[in-house]
């Protein structure tokens, strides 16, 4: 490990000279100094990886030093060494950002570990992650080659979900690029699997997942019956993975109490699903009992104008009688939320959010070029959604409501994911424009390259004509027409859409959580 260049502050530094020999056997370079103003000219001079510094010292103490060690050497890590346990200095010392605090007399051991964990933590981390990886990696692709439930499925997602963030937590770029080639596998292996059973579930009503109908009635309603206020958050097209990102941030305000998952309808697009959830019903029901609040594929109105009649008309056919706010946008200004005026959410049974910003991020994706050098794979767009979380108006309404008694639910409709190959498909004017489903009378394309749905009524989706058909894509595949196939195929190719069947579109999240006890 070693070769890490170290500088060693200390007005007794002979007396140290043991600890030095030790760090030099492992290959460490250790320049020393015995007083602040002749480590700051070295440190002026020529660069360190690690900083040691004795607090008490003559002439400039180590506290008075650091403001110039971190004018001079900004990313140095700098661990405090000294005698005193005052809990003061202590303060202050990690006030003024050191890296560690060792309290003499110190040890070999104390000393090593203080250099891995400040040098070489990021290359440890890899090396564990990497190691790791490599021991399950063969394991997952069992797991993938004899899944036969959706079950098997749903702990094939959540483990490809956590792999990813711990590699691209760990800085594993080669681990990271056989872990997309094992997604590929697995999205492959899972579109057999849906195209052979998801007519089943709607036929054999015991055999299958929580699908989007049944969230309000499985997972929401036992908390408003427990006599809970809760907010349901929905996260616009929220991946697993993309959750596995952000719930380190959120768990600091916030306890999770379960993590669920539950899957999406198809079309795994907003239109579909996340009617289908408010409403709990499938499109077919909805478009046949509540005609006046269904939105036809080529209506030019929108498509989820009517959620808040749909979540009430569902809750009244499930006999519940509960006060209800429902607000919808990319973000939360126009409402009350945006400046932590809870009085209301705390009143009322069922608060809903429906926040749109993710899914404009996605879709941007394809239309600006800075989107594309943002988030050019799928690594880099959770790191993306990371980064806006942390800076949002959502994770400051978060922080502002984990200080009152509310259940936070957060779900999502569908997820998404970056699309490769582009597959052709035949229709007419009326065909649907969607790029991972289509619905048309006069659908042209290759059976087996795609999930055909030739009676819609059989998974209950409307049927606009009698001839009408839906077929969804697989896998990294999109479809597009064949006029300027080439050129669309290449503008599109890398975006991130949703609309098909792969583990990311289709298996969500359902997270409950609960405020963390305030110390």
């Amino acid at each position: 490990m070693g070769s890490a260049k170290i500088l060693w502050v200390d007005d007794e530094i002979e007396l140290l000279r043991p600890h030095i020999l030790f760090l030099e056997k492992r290959g460490y370079a250790v320049a020393t100094a015995t007083n602040a103003d002749d480590a700051l000219d070295r440190v002026e001079r020529e660069p360190f990886d690690l900083i040691f510094l004795d607090e008490n010292m003559p002439g400039l103490t180590g506290l008075e030093a650091l403001a110039h060690f971190k004018r001079l050497a900004p990313t140095v890590p700098i661990v405090m060494v000294t005698k005193s346990e005052e809990e003061d200095i202590m303060d202050r010392a990690v006030g003024a950002k050191i890296a560690d605090y060792l309290i003499k007399p110190v040890n070999p051991s104390q000393i090593l570990i203080s250099i891995k964990k400040h040098v070489h933590e990021r290359e440890l981390v890899s090396v564990g992650t990497t190691s790791a990886y490599q021991n399950n990696y063969l394991q997952i692709g069992d797991l993938i080659n004899s899944a036969q439930t959706w079950q098997d499925w749903t702990n094939i997602h959540l483990q490809l979900s956590e792999w990813r963030v711990s590699l691209l937590s760990g800085n594993a770029p080669e681990m990271l690029e056989l872990h997309a080639q094992l997604q590929q596998q697995a999205n492959v292996a899972f579109g057999k699997f849906i195209r052979r059973v998801y007519t089943s579930w709607f036929t054999d009503l015991g055999s299958g997942p929580v699908t989007s109908p049944r969230v309000i009635r499985d997972r929401v309603l036992p908390y408003l019956d427990a006599g809970e206020k809760v907010l349901l958050l929905v996260i616009d097209n929220l991946r697993f993975d993309q959750w596995c990102m952000l719930r380190e941030i959120v768990s600091k305000s916030w306890r999770v109490e379960q993590e669920q998952t539950y899957y999406a309808i198809l079309p795994t697009v907003t239109h579909y699903a996340r009617n289908s959830l408010f409403a709990g019903l499938m499109p077919l029901e909805i478009s046949q009992l509540h005609p006046e609040l269904w939105v036809g594929e080529l209506d030019e109105e929108g498509k989820n104008v009517f959620e808040p009649d749909l979540l009430q008309r569902n809750l009244q056919r499930l006999g519940r009688k509960c006060s209800m706010q429902y607000y919808k946008g990319a973000t939360l200004d126009g409402t009350p939320l945006k400046e932590g005026d809870f009085q209301q959410l705390l009143e009322t049974d069922l608060t809903v959010v429906v926040y749109n910003f993710i899914d404009m991020l996605s879709h941007a994706r394809h239309d600006m070029q800075i989107m594309k050098q943002l988030a050019n794979d799928a690594h880099a767009y959770l790191s993306l959604t990371q980064s806006w979380f942390k800076h949002s108006d959502l994770f400051v309404f978060l922080e502002k409501l984990s200080r009152y008694p509310v259940r936070l639910l957060i779900t999502t409709d569908h997820g998404s994911i970056q699309v490769k190959k582009a597959l052709k498909v035949i229709g007419d004017r009326e065909t649907s424009n969607n790029m991972r489903y289509k619905l048309g009378k006069s659908l042209s394309y290759n059976d087996r390259e795609v999930f055909a749905c030739k009676n819609p009524a059989e998974v209950h989706l409307p049927q606009p004509s009698m001839s009408a058909r839906y077929i969804f894509a697989f896998a990294n595949d999109f479809l597009i027409y064949p006029n300027n196939f080439n050129t669309y195929a290449r503008m599109f190719k890398d975006s991130f859409q949703h609309g098909g069947v792969s583990l990311e579109e289709m298996i969500v999240p359902f997270i409950s959580l609960r405020p963390q006890e305030k110390k």
